[in-house]
């Protein structure tokens, strides 16, 4: 049996917390599900023939209101970002202001497939920070959770983004994201960031910034995973074991606003995919990012479920890797 979907709500009772909003400072823009590659552990089920991707109008709502705040950072996930038409001209917008970086979430195959060449100079004309997956610096484990290939493309795209200077330039920032490759917790990330960088400079000349460890949520495609090898209930309990209230703090629940490809709102992206939308505290209607009214926003719950787990387990995880 799956845990109750109350149960942690009762979790952060039982330790005497609480989990309440913060100042926004990030918005998150999931630009759509479309994307090169098929990964058993995304969350968001993304893949070469999907076709929900952000239209144009909503890109040009999305940043008349990002203009009516002081949000600094404007983090964009998908799907693979760069496959959306209006990619360059959502970054272009956003970093014409002075204090404004865009983050990209960058699915690094991406480079060596036919029309986006011109990804790496973009991305570095702009100064847009890069945040890669890469699940492990052995091929074979990339391979398994990515796909055949996927692991020499990845490395020849980042000697490429290196060359740009990506890793080795202060303004020109290379992260790696780590995946557990099955049900379990990721490693501590200090130890595993500087295995990694052993192994990435010495066996591939590779250079990066920091590495982020981030644990597989129990949600769409890894949670199909998990129902079809029976394991579902086991790691539901891993993570409920695991919870650590040292977590809540840094939470990105409370410091981001999380937007989808139609402009809707929600905590964050686990809970975009599972249809668990901030709502409108007039309507009851999923909240649009264009009426969230700055004076009451931070007054609004967060919804939580059992997914909750995933991120304040162990040391944590968060889109900027572990809280703890």
């Amino acid at each position: 049996m799956t845990l109750p979907a109350s149960d942690f709500s009762d979790t952060l009772a039982r330790h005497q917390t609480a989990l309440h909003r913060g100042r926004p400072d990030i918005l998150q823009l999931n630009t759509g599900k479309r994307c090169n590659l098929t990964c058993t552990h995304c969350h968001v089920n993304a893949g070469p023939n999907r076709r929900e991707i952000i239209s144009p109008d909503t890109v040009d709502r999305v940043l008349a209101w990002l203009e009516t705040t002081d949000i600094s950072t404007v983090d964009l996930t998908g799907g693979s970002p760069e496959m959306v038409p209006d990619f360059r001209r959502l970054v272009s917008t956003v970093c014409s202001k002075p204090g404004r970086r865009v983050i990209d979430r960058l699915n690094a195959t991406i480079i060596s497939e036919p029309g986006y060449e011109w990804v790496p100079e973009f991305l570095a004309g702009h100064k847009v920070e890069i945040i890669a997956s890469m699940p492990c610096y052995e091929p074979e484990n990339v391979n398994a959770q990515r796909g055949d290939g996927v692991f020499d493309r990845s490395i020849a795209a980042f000697r490429q983004l290196n060359a740009l200077g990506y890793g080795r330039r202060p303004d020109l920032v290379l992260n790696f994201v780590y995946n557990p490759n099955g049900d379990f917790l990721p490693p501590a990330q200090q130890e595993l960031e500087n295995d990694y960088r052993t192994a990435m400079r010495e066996h591939f000349g590779i250079e990066f910034d920091c590495l982020y460890t981030i644990t597989n949520m129990p949600i769409s495609r890894f949670a199909s995973w998990l129902k079809r090898e029976g394991r579902l209930n086991d790691y539901m309990t891993l993570l409920k074991d695991s919870f650590n209230p040292a977590t809540i703090p840094g939470l990105m629940c409370r410091n981001t606003v999380n937007v989808s490809w139609l402009g809707d709102v929600y905590d964050c992206d686990f809970n975009q995919m599972l249809d668990l939308p901030v709502l409108h505290p007039e309507t009851g209607k999923p909240l649009r990012v264009w009426e969230i009214d700055p004076a009451t926003y931070g007054l609004l719950p967060i919804r939580t479920g059992n997914h909750c787990y995933g991120c304040t387990a162990g040391s944590g995880s968060s889109c900027g890797g572990a809280l703890v």
